[in-house]
C-alpha cells in the first residue's frame, strides 16, 4: 500500500523508502555543462539523433560512391555523423574563449560599479550583463528572473554559474557572495587581482594558439591528402572496382580508421588544458518556476 500510494500520489519511483534523486545532479552535470556551452541545452535528444542518422546516411552514400561495399560505407557514416558534435564542442570552445576575453573588463565594471558608483551587488552584476557577449546574456538573464522571482542572491548566482559553466564565472560569483552575505571593503582588492590574473592567462593561451597556427593548417591535410588519393585512384586502372574486392574493402577501412585516429589524436595533443572548476554550481540549469527547486 505504501509503493502504490507514494507512487500514485507522490510519482515516486522504485521500491525504495523514498525517491531516488541523490546524486542525479553530481552525475549529469558534467554532461549537462557541456551541453548548455555547446548551445545543445535547449535541443531536444529525438532532434539530435535524426540529425546524426541523416548525417550517417549521407556519409554512407558517398563512401558507398567512392569504394562500394559494405564497411567503408559503414565507417564514413559513423564518422560523418561524428560532425554535428564535433561542431557544437567548437562552439563550446568559442564561447570559452569569448568569455575569457570579456571577463576583464567585466570585472572591472563590476569593480566600479559597486566601489566608486555605490550599486549594490546585485544591481551592478544585472547591468553588466546586459553589456555582455552575446553568448554569456542569457545566462546573466536567467540569473537576473531568478532574482526577481526568489529574491535570493545565493540562488541566482548558482543559476549564473551553471549557466556559463566556467572557472572564471565561478570564483567571481563566490567573491561577489561573500561580498554581499558578509560584506568588507576587501571587494575592490579582491575583483582587482581576479583581473590582473585573468589578463595574465589571455595572453599566455593567445601565445600557446598564435604558436599553434601552423600545426593547426597542417592537421587539415590529414583528411585532404588521403581522400584526394582515393578520388585519383578512381580514374587510374579498373578504379572503384579495385575498392570492391575483400582486400580493398579491408585496406580502405584500415585507412578511414587510420584518418580518424590521427585527426583526433592531432587535436588532443594541440589542445591547451582549460581551468578546472573549484566551485561548481548546485543549482539547477535555468529558473525554477515559481521560486522552487
Amino acid at each position: 500500500m505504501f509503493l502504490l500510494y507514494t507512487a500514485l500520489g507522490m510519482g515516486w519511483t522504485g521500491v525504495g523508502p523514498g525517491p531516488r534523486v541523490q546524486g542525479r545532479g553530481r552525475r549529469d552535470r558534467p554532461l549537462r555543462e557541456w551541453l548548455v556551452q555547446a548551445g545543445l541545452d535547449q535541443v531536444r535528444p529525438a532532434e539530435l539523433v535524426g540529425v546524426l542518422l541523416a548525417l550517417f546516411g549521407v556519409g554512407a552514400v558517398l563512401a558507398w560512391a567512392l569504394f562500394g561495399g559494405v564497411l567503408p560505407p559503414m565507417a564514413a557514416g559513423l564518422f560523418a555523423a561524428s560532425f554535428p558534435l564535433a561542431a557544437a564542442r567548437g562552439r563550446r570552445a568559442r564561447c570559452r574563449v569569448a568569455a575569457s576575453e570579456a571577463w576583464p573588463q567585466l570585472i572591472e565594471e563590476l569593480r566600479i560599479k559597486t566601489t566608486a558608483l555605490g550599486r549594490s551587488i546585485p544591481q551592478a552584476l544585472f547591468e553588466l550583463g546586459r553589456r555582455a557577449p552575446e553568448e554569456m546574456r542569457p545566462a546573466f538573464e536567467a540569473a537576473r528572473r531568478e532574482w526577481l522571482i526568489s529574491t535570493d542572491f545565493e540562488r541566482s548566482l548558482a543559476v549564473l554559474q551553471d549557466r556559463l559553466a566556467d572557472a572564471t564565472a565561478d570564483t567571481v560569483c563566490e567573491t561577489l557572495l561573500v561580498a554581499h552575505d558578509i560584506g568588507g571593503t576587501e571587494i575592490d582588492r579582491c575583483l582587482s587581482a581576479l583581473v590582473d590574473d585573468r589578463i595574465m592567462d589571455q595572453q599566455g593561451r593567445k601565445d600557446a594558439h598564435a604558436r599553434q597556427a601552423g600545426a593547426r593548417f597542417a592537421r587539415c591535410f590529414v583528411l585532404v591528402v588521403p581522400l584526394g588519393m582515393a578520388l585519383v585512384g578512381l580514374s587510374i586502372g579498373e578504379g572503384r572496382e579495385a575498392y570492391q574486392g575483400p582486400g580493398g574493402q579491408v585496406l580502405v577501412l584500415v585507412a578511414l580508421g587510420l584518418m580518424a585516429l590521427c585527426w583526433v589524436w592531432a587535436g588532443h595533443i594541440m589542445r591547451l588544458p582549460g581551468e578546472q572548476r573549484v566551485f561548481p554550481g548546485s543549482a539547477g540549469v535555468g529558473p525554477v518556476e515559481g521560486g522552487r527547486r
